[in-house]
Order: C-alpha cells, then structure tokens, then sequence
C-alpha cells in the first residue's frame, strides 16, 4: 500500500454538514499531521462558514472541482449522504487518494466489498469513521471489562435514544432504505460495531424496525437489534429518535457485578459549539454522569476515561506514513453491513 511523506497530509472534506464541520474539519485542522487544503459543499450559508472557519482552505462546490484538483491532495474525507459513498470513493481511489468514509459506510455489504478491492488493487488506504470507538463510556467500559470486575459478562444493553419527533432536518429524514437510509444503518452503523468490538463475531441476530417519523414514505425510525455473540454475550440494541424518555446508554450483566451508564457521550456537542480538541476540557465525562459498577445496594461510580476522537486521524496519520495499522480496518464495517442487511431482509 502507498504511504504519503512526512509533510502534513494534504486532505479535502467533502460535505460540510454535521459530519464535515462537526467532526471532520475540526479534527483534521487541530492535527498538525494533516494540512486542511480543500472544502466540498454547494450550499451558498456553508460556504461562507467554511472559509470563516478555515480561510487557508479552498472551497469548491463540486467534488469534479475537488478531484480536478487531485494532483495536490493525498486524502479525501467523505462526509456525505451515505448513497452518493460509493461513487465518490471509487473515484478518489482512481485518482490514487486515500479515503475516509463517513458511516454508514455504503448502502450494501456488495459495495463495500468492491470498494476494497479497488482500494487494495488501486494501492491506497481506505478507512470508515467509526467515532464511536472512541466515546468516552465506551472506552470506560473496555477498560472495566478488560479488568474482570464484571466477571463472565451475560448480557449487554446499548441505546442510542433521543426525543426529536420533527426529524434531523436532512437527508436522514428522507434517504430510502436502498440508498442507505434509516436508523438502523445511521446508528446501527455504531451499536453493532461497538458490540462486536466488546464481544466478538455475531453467531445469529435478530431486529426488528419501524418508522414512526413525520415522513411516512420514510425509512426507519426506529430499531431493536439483538445479537447473539460466538462468545455467548447476548447484545440487546436499542435506536430510537422518538424517545420520550431515553433508557440507560449501557447496562451491562456479569457473573460478579452489573455496570449502568446513562446519557450520551459528550464529544459531538462540545465540536458543534465550537470547543477545540486541544481544550483541556474535551472528552471530560462530568463526575455525575459517571456510570456505576456492582450490585444493588452497593455501586460505587466508575470515573471515566477521556473521550478521544483525534485518536481516530493519530492513528490514521501513522498508517499513512507506513507505521501502523488504519484506525478502522474496512472488514469490520463491512461485517456490520452484513448483520444490517441480514435483520432487514427479516424484519
């Protein structure tokens, strides 16, 4: 595979929605490995803001711009609509650049599986975003488990709920199931990952989905997954946009001990205000959302670990420069397609 020299890796960000000026702009600018050289949207409003945010870069409002501009950039970002992946990273493969997708990685496991070919046969890295990894709770959670304070883990609960009955107000409110639309491919994308990162390949899986969305023509809104784990955890997973009250992010069932954490990670809402990952305060989970570890009648609270989505493009850094793995090797994502297409062929 190629690797890029020394010098910051020149990156474009295609999309500036939530995913490009929340997490990925961000990011890449607060890591001196990286040079933000290009920014992709049409929108007139995120133009502006982008070249507010980022006057070094080059906006351009077309990814044919963007790829015109191909001889100057090593890696390109993809922080769009997950229909319009595929064409887009099969492209930028063909010009020779390293990729980033954003998640959901593609509509179809059969997708995935041909952009990784073409990245392994065009020479570059392809990576998906899976952020997630590097939620704060989840990254406590390893670490208890890894510590054996839980004992034989039996059952593992994991939600992703929130009360928003208007919708996103974007493309998820509207992307059909075959373009990659719906919770389950938008969150399930992260809980299936997250589970199968904790308690290994999915041995059978169970779901079920409805849309109960102000667009009835719509994809999911809602989801239940369960995953029966080779190591003999049983994950029960739970996306919802219309909760009106939110259950427990994770509730976690051992032989010695449970472990519950409540309210979601807080790294996203610091970005989206504008908060810098250098600031001492990133990633911090506040001493009251701190998730309890024992038994009824005798928990005592887990600090948590820091949040640490840079890790993400550190580690992206060191595999372009031919010093370590990607942050994300594409097979998983695409074994959590498989489960995805599995449950909805089901469902």
């Amino acid at each position: 595979m190629g690797t890029v020299p020394a010098a910051p890796i020149r990156t474009a960000v295609v999309g500036f929605g939530i995913s490009g000026k929340v997490f990925h702009a961000p990011l890449i600018a607060a890591n001196p490995d990286f040079s933000l050289d290009v920014i992709v949207t049409a929108r007139p409003g995120r133009a502006a803001e982008a070249a507010r945010l980022y006057p070094r870069a080059r906006i351009v409002g077309t990814p044919e711009e963007l790829f015109a501009l191909s001889a100057d950039l090593d890696l390109v970002i993809l922080g769009t609509p997950p229909h319009t992946h595929f064409g887009l990273a099969a492209t930028a493969i063909a010009h020779g650049l390293h990729v980033v997708v954003d998640k959901p990685f593609v509509p179809t496991s059969a997708l995935g599986g041909e952009l990784l070919s073409r990245a392994d046969d065009g020479g570059v890295r392809l990576t998906v975003f899976q952020n997630r990894r590097w939620d704060a709770d989840f990254l406590t959670l390893r670490k208890i488990l890894a510590s054996g304070a839980l004992g034989q883990v039996s059952s593992f609960e994991s939600r992703f709920e929130w009360w928003r009955p208007e919708g996103f107000g974007n493309w998820r409110d509207t992307v059909s199931l075959a373009e990659g639309g719906g919770i389950l491919h938008d969150l399930g994308a992260h809980l299936i990952d997250q589970a199968i990162q904790l308690f290994g390949p999915v041995e059978r899986s169970y779901g079920e989905t409805a849309n109960r969305g102000p667009h009835p023509d719509a994809a999911d809104t809602e989801a239940f997954v369960s995953l029966l784990h080779t190591s003999g955890v049983r994950s029960r997973l739970w996306m919802n946009g219309m909760a009106a009250q939110a259950g427990a992010r994770f509730h976690v069932l051992g032989s010695e001990a449970g472990y519950t954490k409540w309210g979601l990670d807080g790294q996203e809402p610091a970005l989206a205000t504008g908060m810098p990952p250098s600031d001492p305060a990133y990633g911090l989970d506040p001493q009251e959302s701190w998730g309890l570890l024992g038994i009824d009648g005798a928990t005592s609270p887990v600090p948590a670990e820091r949040g640490a989505y840079p890790q993400f493009y550190v580690q992206l850094a060191a595999a372009l420069h031919g010093e370590g793995p990607l942050p994300v090797d594409p097979a998983g994502p695409l074994e959590v397609l498989k489960v995805i297409e599995g449950i909805h062929a089901l469902a």
